[in-house]
């Protein structure tokens, strides 16, 4: 057999292992999104992931270093892909009450729509940052934005974002476990507007307007 030949079988081998890597690991990451996407999934072990996607203990190990990690990732797939959706289609609004008032409208609406993705949203954010650091630093950018516009009267950009994510989470867990009615994420919205610092009738009437059509 030539160099050339055995050079291009390794990196055949070494491509197909690169593959079959991805894929187990791909399999974890769905297993684990499974099982957080179920009211106990807050629970959820090494154990039960591994079981869930038809591996051994030892491969988790070998791509995973333990849970923790492994919800990060978790974290990442479940809400990247949305938060720039979100981002993107809320960036065209002029006004930063609007922006946030979409924001948050866009995530408790989805809720109600995809009860898997709300649990797995309560039981990441149980383990870690609310929504996600990603999430999370662009609610605190979208407080600034309307501070330094002059439409947000909170004292501060960090007590914005934990009323805002604070106030959104619990909303989603309630969404989740009780029917407070199709309202609730608009009325959610406008007491979080009033919190930030709006008047009450522009919070009524934010809060209230259609919402654009989500950039995919």
């Amino acid at each position: 057999m030539s160099d050339a030949k055995k050079t291009a079988d390794r990196e055949r081998r070494a491509e197909t292992g690169r593959q079959r890597r991805a894929r187990t690991r791909a399999r974890i990451v769905a297993a684990a999104f499974e099982l957080l996407g179920e009211e106990a999934g807050l629970y959820a072990r090494v154990e039960d992931v591994a079981a869930r996607a038809g591996i051994t203990r030892a491969t988790f190990y070998d791509h995973f270093n333990g849970m923790p990690e492994l919800r990060d990732a978790v974290t990442y797939e479940v809400t990247h892909d949305f938060l720039i959706s979100v981002s993107r289609t809320v960036a065209a609004l002029d006004d930063p009450r609007e922006r946030a008032s979409a924001a948050i409208r866009f995530y408790l609406e989805r809720v109600r729509r995809d009860r898997r993705w709300g649990w797995s949203m309560v039981n990441l954010s149980s383990n870690g940052i609310i929504f996600g650091a990603e999430t999370f630093r662009q609610a605190e950018a979208t407080v600034v934005q309307g501070i330094e516009a002059g439409v947000l009267a909170v004292d501060n950009s960090r007590l914005g974002r934990d009323l805002l994510m604070g106030t959104s989470y619990a909303a989603l867990v309630s969404m989740l476990r009780e029917d407070p009615g199709p309202d609730y994420p608009t009325k959610v919205t406008r007491s979080i507007l009033i919190g930030l610092g709006v008047s009450a009738s522009d919070a009524d009437e934010i809060s209230s307007r259609a919402l654009p059509a989500l950039i995919s």
